[in-house]
C-alpha cells in the first residue's frame, strides 16, 4: 500500500493550495489527501459561515485527528503555514508516520511577532478581528506578506480564491501569551516521535525564517531543518517550487529507508 500524504492548507486557503504538490507527489507514487478546514468550504464571494471567527486551533486539530484516525495506516502529515502548526500538533498526538512543516506558523513559546508579520495582519489587528471575528487580508496585504514573488496577475488570481479565517485561531498563534487554560497553540516537543522536516523560506514575511528557525531549539531530536533563501511564503507555487518539492521527496524517501 502506498504511503498517504495528509496535506493541510493554511489560513484563508483550501485544497487548491496543494494543486502543484498533489500532482507532483501522486506522480511519485503517493496517495494524497487534501482536507478542507472547518468553515473554509465556501465560495470566496460568500459571507463567512456563522461561528467561523470563534473556531480554535483545537477545533481544526480535532477535525483532522478524526479524519486521520479513520485511515488504515498513519499518514505522512504535511502542512503549510497554519497547516504546518497543525501538523506539529497532530504529530505530537502520535498520528503521523512523519511530518513535514512548510513555512509553518510556530507554536506557543516562540515569539513570532515581527514588523513584517504585524504589517501582514494589520487590517485584522486594526479592526480587532483577532477577538473572535472572521477576517480576510486585503490584496495589498496578501501580496506583501505571501505572494510577492508571483506576478501581479498570479497574485490577483490566488487572492480571488481566499476565504475568511478565524480570528480566534489567528490570535492563538500570534498572541499566545493571552491564552492560558488549554494553551491551544502549545506543542509538546517530547511527544513527537516521528521524523520531522521543517522548511523555511528566506524571503518569507508572514512566517519569517528567523522565527521558524527558533524551532531548532525546540525540536532537537530527530528533526531536519532546511531554509530556501530564494523563496517566500507562497513556496508551494512560486517559480522553482519543484526544487522544494523534490527536496521534500528526497527527504521522505530517505526516511523510508531508515
Amino acid at each position: 500500500m502506498p504511503d498517504t500524504l495528509f496535506m493541510i492548507h493554511g489560513m484563508w486557503g483550501g485544497p487548491w493550495c496543494w494543486d502543484n504538490y498533489r500532482a507532483f507527489f501522486q506522480q511519485a507514487g503517493y496517495q494524497c489527501l487534501t482536507p478542507t478546514l472547518r468553515g473554509h468550504d465556501v465560495a470566496p464571494q460568500d459571507p463567512p459561515p456563522p461561528g467561523l471567527g470563534r473556531l480554535s486551533l483545537l477545533d481544526y486539530a480535532q477535525d483532522l485527528e478524526s479524519q486521520i484516525s479513520a485511515l488504515p495506516q498513519p499518514p505522512i502529515i504535511m502542512g503549510h503555514s497554519m497547516g504546518g502548526l497543525l501538523a506539529q500538533m497532530l504529530a505530537a498526538r502520535g498520528l503521523g508516520k512523519a511530518a513535514v512543516c512548510i513555512t509553518p506558523a510556530t507554536p506557543r513559546g516562540v515569539m513570532a511577532l515581527r514588523f513584517s508579520v504585524i504589517k501582514s495582519f494589520w487590517s485584522a489587528i486594526w479592526h480587532f478581528r483577532f477577538l473572535g471575528l472572521p477576517h480576510r487580508p486585503t490584496l495589498a496585504e496578501a501580496s506583501y506578506s505571501m505572494m510577492h514573488l508571483l506576478t501581479p496577475e498570479e497574485q490577483r488570481q490566488n487572492f480571488g480564491r481566499f476565504v475568511h479565517e478565524s480570528g480566534r485561531a489567528t490570535a492563538e498563534i500570534g498572541f499566545w501569551l493571552l491564552h492560558w487554560g488549554k494553551k491551544p497553540s502549545a506543542v509538546d516537543e517530547k511527544a513527537i516521535q516521528c521524523p520531522l522536516l521543517v522548511v523555511a523560506a528566506g524571503q518569507d514575511r508572514i512566517t519569517p525564517a528567523a522565527v521558524v528557525s527558533q524551532l531548532q531549539k525546540k525540536y532537537t531530536h530527530g528533526a531536519t531543518f532546511k531554509v530556501f533563501p530564494e523563496h517566500a511564503h507562497w513556496i508551494l507555487a512560486e517559480p522553482g517550487w519543484r526544487d522544494v518539492a523534490g527536496y521534500i521527496l528526497d527527504w521522505l524517501q530517505g526516511e523510508a529507508k531508515r
